[in-house]
């Protein structure tokens, strides 16, 4: 019954902590602002890609 408590306990804080910082994230809008930095890397890594041509 004890481990079954405990595990449980573990599962709410990390429940709450996912959730604490899914917040955060959609608060101050990080997925795009990393997205953002990210994409330039992107565009420059397939743009050098060779392309193949079938139509």
């Amino acid at each position: 019954m004890k481990k079954l408590v405990k595990i449980l306990k573990g599962l709410l804080i990390t429940g709450v902590l996912l959730f604490a910082a899914s917040l955060i994230i959609y608060y101050f809008n990080l997925d795009m602002k990393a997205a953002a930095k990210v994409s330039p890397l992107l565009e420059k890594y397939y743009d050098s890609k060779q392309k193949e041509k079938h139509l």
